[in-house]
């Protein structure tokens, strides 16, 4: 079997994007092609994998059953670089879980039973910047890390909170997610399987809801994230940082994504997860990707910058903050490409803004 895991245009991509000290990590080494191929094999990449990101098996039999997955994900990121060559895929820290457990522990967002009443207004799209990235301007946490919990959607509707804070008050706030897993069950519909729940799963417009009912997120600080769920409810009123004015969903049109995040600051979006797994860098542009959401994440930017070999036209990408903490990905990011709604990364977006208040 050959377990080289990217092809050539992979090394190039990643070359053109890494750092040297980048190029040094055991977990790169297998994309490059070389003298060193007699010594890249599995049993290599599986224990370069447990020494980097700390990973430990209960027995043997645990240890081989995690060796057998492990093997299967290289060949699936193999796949998944052939579908998408203009983004690097490999090995990740969930290069141990199968795609069922991937999605069970580290996704979470829910399908909504009807379409939200809050339809953003139609905004002008004329003179729009060509590259706008709202990590420049102050309005971006750094990168967070839900855990194996499938809470993304609480990160996702906190970390959009965090900058309509930020663009209301000019201060930015870590904002708690564990307060939306904990005190979150807001339903999108009557139907109980609608409603937010915790590491179970949830949906951005409906903590939007719940948020300005209870009045507003307490920080980060004041509510610590646990990863989990079973702590019950401890939202204390009096110690609210942030509060949202009010929240609308905008339209599967990219000319309206782009101004309302230049307008109103990082968006809440929901995104097919199905090549994530696998990401390590540049701009994911799958040939297939369906358009199932399944994962919540923030929409910080956008950009057309040189991000692939020449035998590749550019083109226009989103930059979306991801709540895997910052070894996954670009240093915790995800670039996918503009223009056709993949992976349905144009089908669920939705803005908020906070109240404006003089204490900051």
């Amino acid at each position: 079997m050959d377990f080289r895991l990217l092809p050539l245009l992979s090394v190039l991509l990643l070359v053109s994007s890494a750092s040297a000290s980048d190029l040094e990590d055991p977990l790169i080494e297998q994309v490059v092609p070389g003298v060193h191929e007699d010594l890249l094999n599995a049993e290599a990449h599986f224990s370069s994998f447990i020494n980097t990101f700390g990973k430990s098996y209960a027995d043997e039999q645990e240890h081989a059953y995690r060796f057998s997955v492990f093997k299967a994900n290289l060949r699936r990121a193999k796949r998944h670089q052939s579908l998408d060559p203009t983004a690097v895929h490999g090995v990740t820290q969930f290069s141990d879980l199968t795609p069922s457990e991937f999605r069970r522990q580290y996704l979470g967002l829910r399908r909504p039973v009807h379409s939200s009443p809050h339809e953003a207004p139609v905004l002008p799209t004329n003179d729009l910047p060509t590259d706008f990235d709202w990590r420049d301007h102050g309005a971006v946490t750094s990168v967070k890390n839900q855990g194996s919990c499938g809470s993304c959607w609480s990160f996702s509707a906190a970390a959009a909170l965090e900058g309509a804070n930020f663009l209301a008050t000019g201060k930015l706030k870590s904002l708690s997610e564990q307060q939306l897993v904990d005190c979150d069950h807001e339903c999108d519909s009557e139907e109980p399987d609608s409603c937010d729940s915790g590491c179970n799963g949830g949906l951005m417009t409906t903590a939007f809801e719940y948020l300005l009912k209870a009045g507003g997120l307490e920080l980060e600080a004041d509510y610590p994230y646990t990863g989990s769920d079973r702590g019950g409810c401890k939202f204390d009123k009096s110690k609210i940082a942030a509060s949202v004015l009010n929240f609308s969903v905008v339209a599967i049109d990219e000319d309206q994504i782009a101004a309302n995040l230049v307008k109103h600051g990082p968006l809440a979006i929901g995104i097919n997860a199905v090549f994530m797994q696998t990401y390590i860098g540049g701009v994911s542009c799958p040939y297939i990707c369906g358009r199932h959401l399944d994962h919540g994440v923030l929409l910080v930017g956008y950009g057309s910058a040189g991000y692939s070999p020449i035998r590749f036209k550019e083109k226009p990408y989103w930059i979306i903050k991801n709540s895997w903490g910052e070894t996954w990905g670009e240093n915790g990011y995800y670039k996918i490409c503009r223009g056709r709604n993949i992976c349905g990364v144009d089908s669920m977006v939705s803005t908020v803004s906070a109240i404006h208040t003089k204490e900051a």
